[in-house]
């Protein structure tokens, strides 16, 4: 009896290091990421770029005044672009077509300093998440929108199924709390998965779900060691799956190259559940903010996978000193 306490302790405490020590890692990410992001909005950099990106807008079917929410997703996070673009959008008649574009526009390129850092600490450069992302998201809402535009799709007025009450402009006080909170959230969330991996270990469903995954991953070119993190980005988010990521990496359990391609394709589409149905609710099509995204994700992850072994090897060696 005593033999089980000592050994169900020593689990426990294993757990607890790990998840702090994946968290910690995050945190040395996340808070200069959050900072910066902070620093920019109060200097009217959003605006700024919004103007900036506003000529793309007309390429993509979207009205000029659709950049400065792009903006917001791009520097901040999906709820601020989703704030932006409910006063934006305020007397304007967009088509579900163009909800869509936009979605699937946020959706890619989203939260780029934060997660950027998170995927550079992991193993990709940031010039390649401003490719993959800015580019991926510019591309695939391009290709949505000349594919509706041809067959004459999704044309009839979006209509919002929710709308979040919009406060007024917060403190930096009340903003420092909301991080706090944030940041609190994801170690329980973390500690949350770690237990759960462990727990599917032990129960010999780990191997189960690799086998499941086994042809999906054969086509991106990613090994089984990187599954795990891959379904728990692909589900919850870039920063989680990440996260444990680096850790693999630090740990020898996980090759440069497959955390490179689980990245690539994470970049491209992540938390499928909560961001899916932030712009679903704004009136997007689930066709194009879902499955489009994910057929495009996993089409341009396997042509990277395509290249050669030891251009992705170097390019992740020059950039994280991993050798």
């Amino acid at each position: 009896m005593q033999t089980s306490i000592r050994h169900l302790l020593g689990d426990l405490v294993s757990i607890l290091k790990d998840a702090l020590r994946v968290y910690l890692t995050l945190l040395k990410i996340l808070i200069p990421a959050l900072l910066i992001v902070k620093g920019f909005e109060l200097l009217g950099v959003i605006g700024w770029f919004g103007t900036a990106l506003a000529p793309l807008m007309g390429v993509l079917g979207l009205p000029e005044q659709m950049g400065v929410v792009w903006a917001a997703a791009l520097f901040t996070n999906l709820y601020t672009a989703i704030a932006v673009f409910l006063q934006v959008a305020g007397d304007m008649h967009l088509s579900i077509e163009q909800v869509t574009v936009l979605g699937a526009l946020m959706l890619v390129g989203h939260s780029i300093h934060v997660e950027g850092a998170v995927a550079k600490r992991a193993g990709v450069p940031w010039w390649a998440t401003l490719v993959l992302r800015v580019g991926g998201a510019l591309l695939l809402a391009w290709l949505l929108h000349c594919f509706y535009s041809y067959f004459g799709l999704l044309q009839a007025p979006a209509a919002l199924v929710w709308q979040p009450s919009l406060s007024t402009a917060p403190t930096i006080s009340s903003w420092a709390i909301a991080q706090l909170e944030t940041l609190a959230l994801i170690f329980v969330i973390i500690l949350a998965l770690i237990v759960l991996l462990k727990l599917l270990k032990k129960l010999g469903l780990e191997r189960w779900i690799h086998l499941g995954l086994l042809p999906l991953l054969k086509l991106l070119g990613i090994g089984r060691s990187a599954a795990n993190v891959t379904v728990i980005g692909f589900t919850l988010g870039l920063s989680y799956g990440a996260g444990l990521l680096i850790r693999d990496v630090q740990n020898d359990t996980l090759s440069k190259r497959d955390s490179t391609l689980a990245l690539c394709f994470l970049g491209l589409c992540h938390s499928v559940i909560e961001d899916t149905l932030l712009i679903l609710m704004l009136g997007a099509d689930i066709a194009g903010i879902l499955w489009a995204r994910l057929l495009f994700a996993v089409i341009v992850t396997a042509m990277i996978a395509r290249w050669p072994k030891t251009t992705i090897n170097n390019q992740v060696g020059k950039y994280t000193g991993y050798h």
